[in-house]
């Protein structure tokens, strides 16, 4: 592909998403009520389908072996209102999880053993970010200009007519080295709230009255450029331990950053000999890589603590392994955080997240611990690149996870972790996601 024309890619992702039924006929909410709706919107998978779909691959599948994968947190299930029910993707993750399954799914489909549209993307950029970015005082190097106009559509009746939906749509950072030149082109509607620059995570908010049997439509478009960035991790220094940047960010954190026994453990093991924070950040990494593949999540809000959720099934997707990265991190003395949004690889586009660690020398250093090691990787940089790099294609708007929104938000949000799709509540409730979609179109102009 040409990038030194214009070219237009049109990405497009529909999900199903807001707020319990009961809520838009004027029930009193209760985060309880709340959590129930949530869970069985993950959990609606009954053992008959899920049977059904593992026969495909293994056809004379024993109640033994479910019981094992079950056990094992290969296949995702939970009890509610007294009924077992299976998480959404509880069949295909476990052919991503159990290590047999995952051979079984591999002879199926070898087709999958071929590189990726964002493979063949990245193979081209990160040799190019590994010349540029030592040039740069940045670090930064291979710049991508990107217009983007993300859509979020409420359903009909979704709210009663005449209530006032509120609307927080993601929107790119403008405090980032790494990002430059955000520019908002237009907005559905005439008045609308830009997040402070500095804002944990960048919004736009807006207001629209409901009309009875239509659709409430808010829109955005804008552009910004990306770069991708490279550090030497050879170049860290000694921490300045006594600095306010060090304590916070080797600190536990509420929930999802706490340092439990077993990850205290784990991290001591991986870390055991070293002394060197690259080094112990390099074995944290490769472990991750190595031994918690990934696999489709449930929704963040349901669950208590994700890094001990990732350890105890042995599997997470981009944000929950980056959160047992910082956390491990974090134990080890590493400052470590949160950053996120959208991978932007044309034909690979989807909501994604990664970390940053900061090295005494360098600053904060990038680290995508779900890209994990380029195994196509001729060379140790190219290798190793997502531990200290990371490529062109970001849209990064989240520099923390579970912030209060601008304005703040009344109701609990469906994200109460990350925001990505965005956020929309009334004032009978918060709502989720089988109440609204998203929609985002994406133009390449380099």
């Amino acid at each position: 592909m040409n990038y030194n024309k214009m070219r237009i890619a049109v990405a497009v992702l529909t999900i199903a998403c807001g707020a319990f039924a009961g809520q838009a006929k004027g029930d009193k909410y209760t985060w309880e009520t709340d959590l129930q709706h949530r869970l069985h919107y993950d959990f609606g998978k009954s053992r008959d389908e899920v049977l059904q779909y593992i026969r495909r691959y293994v056809p004379r599948v024993t109640d033994a072996q479910m019981g094992a994968w079950e056990q094992s947190g290969a296949l995702e299930q939970m009890t509610l209102d007294g009924e077992k029910l299976y998480f959404k993707f509880a069949g295909r993750n476990l052919f991503r999880i159990d290590p047999k399954c995952q051979q079984i799914w591999a002879k199926a489909h070898p087709e999958e053993n071929e590189l990726s549209d964002k493979d063949i993307t990245c193979m081209r950029n990160i040799p190019q970010i590994l010349r540029d970015a030592p040039l740069d005082a940045r670090h930064t190097a291979q710049a991508r200009r990107m217009r983007v106009t993300y859509t979020l559509t409420v359903r009909p009746d979704a709210v009663p007519e005449g209530q006032t939906i509120r609307c927080w749509l993601p929107f790119p950072r403008r405090d980032e080295t790494r990002q430059t030149d955000v520019e908002l082109i237009s907005a559905s509607e005439a008045k609308y709230i830009l997040a402070k620059p500095d804002a944990p995570h960048s919004t736009l908010y807006m207001e629209r009255r409901a009309e009875a049997g239509r659709p409430t439509v808010f829109s955005e478009t804008f552009e910004y450029t990306s770069r991708g960035a490279w550090f030497d991790l050879r170049q860290a220094r000694p921490y300045d331990t006594g600095s306010k940047l060090y304590k916070t960010f080797t600190a536990e954190r509420d929930r999802h950053i706490c340092f439990t026994p077993e990850l205290r453990t784990l991290a001591d093991s991986l870390s055991a000999g070293a002394s060197d924070p690259v080094e112990k950040a390099r074995r944290f990494f490769l472990y991750i890589d190595a031994n918690i593949p990934w696999a489709s999540a449930r929704e963040y809000s349901t669950i208590e603590n994700i890094p001990m959720y990732v350890w105890k099934n042995r599997h997470g997707d981009c944000g929950q392994k980056s959160l047992l990265f910082i956390t491990l991190c974090r134990i080890a003395g590493i400052p470590a955080r949160f950053e996120s949004c959208f991978m932007m690889h044309p034909g690979a586009w989807n909501m994604h997240d990664w970390a940053e660690v900061f090295f005494e020398g360098l600053g904060w250093v990038p680290v995508d611990q779900s890209f994990g090691t380029c195994d196509w990787g001729k060379n140790e940089p190219v290798r190793m690149f997502y531990l200290g790099g990371i490529d062109s294609w970001r849209m990064i708007v989240n520099r923390d996870y579970g912030m209060t929104l601008q304005p703040k938000k009344k109701y609990p949000r469906s994200e109460t972790v990350d925001f990505q799709r965005g956020e929309v509540e009334w004032k009978g409730g918060n709502l989720y996601y089988d109440q609204w979609t998203w929609r985002m179109q994406i133009e390449y102009i380099d």
